[in-house]
């Protein structure tokens, strides 16, 4: 298809829910993108985070090809060796606990919700916060903690209570008798970067073990090695009871999880949760090839240094740029404030060759796959430069 084919098809047949960027993408290899011009992008924002490897990684490629040979799909009332490998490399790698595979991260937190009430036997509320994100279901909307995503989809479930984030003395006030969980993400993505701090986290679990509530971590964002640990909860030296797992997992392909501790992992019986092509074959072989590239060609490790790089990088344009009033993250997790709105900012970056994001109108989120380059970050922050110069 043509430039205006493929344009005119969206606008007549696809419904409008995305704000698009009159880019058609053709082919990806690592942080490289190229469109249906033959132009290179540097892709500093692979897929909300999905693409911890970058694009068409060869091992993931691989792991696919093999699979698709041999068996696509198979449901989930049988059984099959890449799921049982793929739990058991979730269950190493993290704590002791069970897993439920779905399709998406909004699918894994529903999930969460569903055992959490069913463990909390008439307690129900679940506790978030303030310019969290958990995923666009009506259970998931209710859950984030952000208005401007709720407007228009009233009335939503109850059961949630939204408090300030990073205040742990707000947390206490809102826990009542109905009370089951809290629920957070401990860097926030789309509520512009924040970074939950430590005696906040140890609070909180804490209070949760005083009150008998359980502690869910939305790692959809930040797990499979984002912030320079596997899982983000690795940082604050605690273990959570549920889990919740998405995007990058899957390399590219569409998964979710739920990892249970496995003291509570049974609550969900038979026929109380689902999921159609939940950890199907072709997506546990991808995700094992995802896990074993992480280990293998030691990105932890080069999420680590590059993240440090990365963040003085940002922190000296901050010294020369007016325009930048913070710069916060975690591993090559960067959030960017700016005194300016960001939005021709990230126009201005991809008309010279450079992907960002941004959110809450003023934060450009930076976060290039784990196997990024100190040359890939000097083109991108040597673009950034340029536009902030100009604006």
């Amino acid at each position: 298809m043509k430039l205006e084919e493929v344009f005119a098809s969206y606008k007549e047949n696809i419904m409008p829910t995305y704000t698009k960027v009159p880019l058609v993408f053709v082919k990806g290899k690592g942080s490289k993108l190229w469109d249906i011009h033959n132009k290179a992008y540097l892709d500093f924002f692979p897929g909300w985070g999905v693409g911890n490897l970058g694009h068409c990684h060869p091992k993931v490629m691989q792991a696919v090809r093999d699979q698709v040979a041999k068996l696509i799909f198979i449901p989930n009332n049988y059984y099959h060796i890449p799921q049982a490998r793929l739990a058991k490399e979730l269950v190493y790698w993290s704590y002791p606990a069970k897993v439920f595979f779905c399709n998406s991260g909004a699918e894994a937190n529903e999930g969460a919700f569903k055992l959490a009430r069913k463990y909390g036997q008439g307690r129900y509320e679940i506790i978030t916060f303030e310019n969290s994100f958990h995923g666009r279901t009506l259970a998931t909307l209710a859950a984030t903690g952000q208005k401007k995503y709720q407007e228009g989809f009233s009335p939503l479930p109850e059961g949630f209570k939204t408090v300030k984030f990073n205040d742990l003395e707000a947390v206490k006030q809102a826990v009542s008798d109905k009370t089951i969980a809290i629920m957070l993400e401990l860097v926030q993505g789309e509520g512009g970067i924040n970074v939950a701090s430590g005696d906040f986290v140890s609070g909180l679990r804490k209070l949760c073990a005083e009150k008998k509530l359980l502690l869910i971590v939305d790692e959809v964002q930040t797990g499979v090695g984002r912030t320079g640990k596997l899982f983000c909860y690795q940082h604050y030296g605690l273990t959570p009871d549920i889990m919740t797992l998405a995007k990058s997992l899957g390399g590219g392909l569409p998964i979710g999880a739920l990892v249970v501790r496995k003291e509570i992992a049974d609550t969900l019986g038979p026929g109380m949760h689902a999921s159609t092509f939940g950890g199907g074959p072709v997506i546990a072989r991808a995700a094992l090839a995802v896990l074993k590239a992480v280990q293998k060609e030691k990105l932890l490790k080069n999420t680590r240094a590059m993240g440090e790089y990365l963040f003085t990088k940002l922190n000296t344009l901050k010294e020369k740029s007016p325009v930048i009033q913070e710069v916060r993250g975690l591993g090559l997790m960067a959030g960017v404030e700016l005194n300016i709105e960001g939005k021709e900012v990230v126009e201005k970056c991809i008309s010279q060759g450079l992907l960002i994001n941004c959110t809450h109108a003023r934060v450009l989120r930076l976060m290039p796959a784990l196997n990024v380059t100190k040359k890939e970050i000097d083109k991108a922050i040597g673009i950034l430069q340029n536009v902030l110069e100009s604006s």
